[in-house]
């Protein structure tokens, strides 16, 4: 198998792993930045390159519907959205998931209103952590193409639904050489759509979408947490899998270096792995001992391979390009604080919120939170004490 080696961005990069994969429907309605994944993709099928049925629709809950449907009858389904587009599919992200539907959603990491922002940070996806999803973040655009076309294996395997997170702007328009694998590599890798049958169309008549009472709901949803449960195991087959068809390691659920001996330790989620994994290494030689970890996939949460990762260190740091509101944190830092928690000799956690609305967050940062040394708690990172409106 031989890649070629192109210049993309990220959303070129995405749009053409949707080319290869070869979906039987895309519903999508475009939002910043997610904009050129479809467009590059509807001029894909346009021009005939793809024989797929393309859906453009009236709002974002009207495509994932959409999506739903076809699904439902055992299309290979893809979309894309951002920000308050993927907030208006809120209500349809838990059928696809409570329904047990395959299908792969790029999001471009972006900003939810108010006050209107279209740049990066993880406020629209974590909205959206605890909906059945699994959700696994790019960290450059190598690993979002990589990733999209895992993301499809994965799906439909757990019979989930998967996001693939990119950052916005970050990624989805930076330029970077990509190794592109031959379609027919993909093709042997993907398989020809979903495995199992259990559709709309035909074999046995099903009931998809009933009334579930009292007396069956809550089965349903152990249902759902059991599959949750098994997509580690999923997605270390995958990566084996992935491996085998195109010559390329990816991280799973973790990524970790300089872990083994490390007093202190960043933990981060997404694009800033580069510079975070950086600023670890600079702090070595200044004779710090610094690790680095990148959580890869966000659901369901890597506990267990967080704890191995971190519980040498005495102090762990976790960036966070989201917040709560709920006065504990971020998101990230919340729950690397409760899988860390079962520690009988637990580090302490400083959860550094930055990077909202795509603020940079700049070398010079990352040192100084190192060399002066964490101190526990929320730190809100760059940001003065806020101007609070008190009621009449």
């Amino acid at each position: 198998m031989t890649a070629r080696r192109v210049g993309l961005t990220g959303n070129e990069a995405v749009a053409l792993a949707w080319k290869q994969i070869r979906p039987h429907v895309v519903a999508a309605y475009p939002i910043t930045p997610a904009t050129q994944i479809v467009e590059r993709f509807s001029a894909y099928v346009a021009e005939g390159e793809v024989d797929t049925e393309f859906v453009p629709v009236e709002s974002e809950h009207s495509a994932l519907s959409a999506c739903v449907g076809a699904a439902a009858a055992g299309a290979r389904v893809v979309t894309a959205t951002a920000s308050q587009g993927l907030a208006l599919m809120h209500e349809i992200l838990y059928v696809a998931s409570g329904l047990r539907l395959p299908i792969v959603l790029n999001v471009a990491n972006r900003a939810l209103s108010a006050p209107i922002n279209i740049h990066g940070d993880h406020s629209d996806t974590m909205g959206a952590r605890d909906a059945g999803w699994v959700q696994m973040y790019a960290r450059s655009v190598q690993d979002a193409y990589d990733r999209t076309l895992l993301a499809v294996w994965v799906a439909e395997r757990a019979r989930l639904p998967v996001m693939v997170c990119l950052d916005g702007f970050t990624l989805t328009h930076s330029l970077e050489p990509v190794e592109v694998y031959p379609d027919e590599a993909v093709r042997a890798f993907l398989g020809e759509g979903p495995l199992d049958g259990y559709t709309l169309v035909g074999g046995e008549p099903i009931t998809v979408g009933p009334l579930a009472l009292p007396d069956s709901y809550m089965e349903f949803r152990r249902a759902l947490a059991a599959a949750m449960e098994r997509v580690p195991e999923i997605l270390a087959e995958g990566v084996r899998e992935f491996r085998t068809h195109f010559g390329r390691d990816l991280p799973s659920v973790v990524e970790a270096r300089g872990t083994e001996d490390a007093e202190v330790a960043l933990v981060v989620l997404g694009s800033y792995a580069d510079s975070v994994e950086q600023a670890a290494l600079r702090a070595r030689v200044r004779g710090q001992r610094a690790g680095f970890v990148r959580v890869v996939t966000f659901r369901p949460f890597p506990a267990a391979e967080l704890r191995r990762a971190l519980g040498a260190a005495r102090e762990v740091v976790v960036l966070d390009r989201a917040d709560t509101l709920s006065g504990l944190g971020g998101p990230l830092g919340v729950e690397v604080r409760a899988a860390l928690y079962e520690l009988e000799n637990r580090p302490r956690v400083t959860d550094v919120i930055f990077g909202l609305g795509g603020r940079e967050l700049r070398d010079q940062e990352l040192d100084a939170l190192l060399r002066d040394g964490p101190r526990g708690g929320v730190v809100y990172l760059g940001v003065e004490e806020p101007h609070v409106l008190e009621p009449a």
